[in-house]
């Protein structure tokens, strides 16, 4: 996976700045992103807080590894099925 350059800390702090009126292209000058880079963060963390942030990013997780339990469980499931489809 990619590492990200920004914290959720960076990117609600930049948002924040852009909420206080700062100019959106002054803001990806200054802060080396680009313009659509912005937009999706505001997309994504808009009004969040740093402590929503971090709980956002652990519920993904939470998230991701619930998915990659009930795919290797519905393997097993199907592996189970054919073997019991092949007996009868």
């Amino acid at each position: 996976m990619r590492r990200k350059r920004f914290t959720e800390e960076q990117v609600i702090g930049i948002l924040k700045e852009a909420e206080a009126g700062g100019k959106t292209t002054e803001l990806c000058r200054r802060h080396g992103i680009s313009e659509q880079t912005f937009y999706r963060w505001k997309a994504k963390y808009g009004g969040l807080e740093v402590n929503e942030a971090r709980r956002l990013r652990q519920l993904e997780h939470e998230n991701s590894r619930l998915k990659r339990l009930v795919a290797d469980l519905t393997l097993d499931n199907q592996a189970l099925k054919e073997l019991v489809g092949k007996k009868a």
